[in-house]
């Protein structure tokens, strides 16, 4: 059965006129339960994580300072929410939520986080509605309980996973691959183990061109034990903090080739869903709702 990290939490009371649509973490669950792609069955509400868990990716003094709510105006300004004791909490269960995913993905294959995909939160600050980077703390703790060595981290959201890069420039055990729109958000990179960088207006064909030729030449040189998918889908011609022109069509297409792929080796994927930043909110819901329709379809 898929399993999928859910909990109210998620769904975090912003200012009114904030950018980041946070009634996606609401409508995508019901969208789901409505189409009859889930049942509550499908659903798991995470707690909060061990904090040891959080300590393998973060600098204890940041997250000491997170928690206490000590973040200087432009750290917060910086982190892109308003700071406050729900925030912090919200960002520990999204991590645990993955954390837990894990298990399921070794189990069945796949498992997958409403939300998470956290990928600008580096190891000692917070960055773009990231502050603590939930596949990172996901990557580190399969390593810490030895349920995998090497780990493939495929970051398709249209921004560069810049605290991805960072937490594991000198590990080898962790591979990073971010495919990300050249002229985009953050305008200084960091350098992943690879990194394919997209021009403005991209579209589908070429890249799912590009995806198709990398990923399993990738694979099979990383030879990874579990892969982490970020499935963002600002790649979308509507988003508006993308500049690239995919349709929804070869969002899913992107997905189901990702998805594919990891059934066919016999590969576990936890998938957490970053980014989405279309106008109408139902543009993402439904890019979003493809890829767990895909989960269902491809692995059960």
């Amino acid at each position: 059965m898929l399993k999928i990290a859910n909990h109210p939490i998620y769904k975090h009371p912003l200012p009114e006129g904030h950018r980041f649509p946070m009634e996606k973490y609401d409508l995508l669950p019901k969208q789901l339960l409505h189409e009859g792609t889930c049942t509550e069955e499908n659903f798991f509400q995470p707690g909060f994580p061990d904090e040891t868990h959080i300590l393998r990716v973060h600098d204890p003094e940041y997250f000491t300072r997170l928690k206490n709510l000590e973040l200087t105006k432009k750290e917060i300004r910086v982190s892109g929410f308003p700071l406050s004791q729900e925030l912090i909490d919200r960002e520990q269960i999204i991590a645990e939520g993955t954390i837990q995913a894990c298990y399921y993905a070794i189990d069945n294959g796949i498992a997958m986080n409403i939300a998470g995909g956290t990928h600008h939160a580096y190891s000692n600050r917070a960055e773009a509605f990231c502050l603590l980077n939930d596949q990172a703390v996901g990557a580190r703790y399969l390593q810490s309980k030895e349920l995998a060595k090497k780990i493939l981290i495929v970051d398709l959201d249209v921004h560069q996973g810049n605290g991805t890069a960072e937490i594991f420039k000198n590990d080898d055990s962790v591979f990073t691959f971010s495919m990300h729109g050249k002229g985009n958000y953050p305008f200084r990179k960091e350098k992943s183990d690879l990194d394919i960088e997209l021009i403005d207006g991209t579209k589908d064909s070429k890249y799912l061109e590009i995806l198709k030729t990398t990923l399993p030449g990738l694979i099979d040189k990383v030879q990874p034990d579990f892969i982490f998918y970020l499935c963002g889908v600002d790649i979308l011609e509507t988003d508006k903090l993308g500049r690239l022109s995919c349709t929804v069509n070869g969002c899913r297409e992107r997905d189901r080739y990702v998805l594919q792929t990891c059934h066919d080796l016999q590969i576990p994927v936890e998938c957490s869903m970053g980014g989405g930043y279309s106008p109408d909110i139902k543009t993402i819901i439904d890019a979003h709702a493809n890829t767990y329709r895909l989960a269902q379809e491809i692995y059960f």
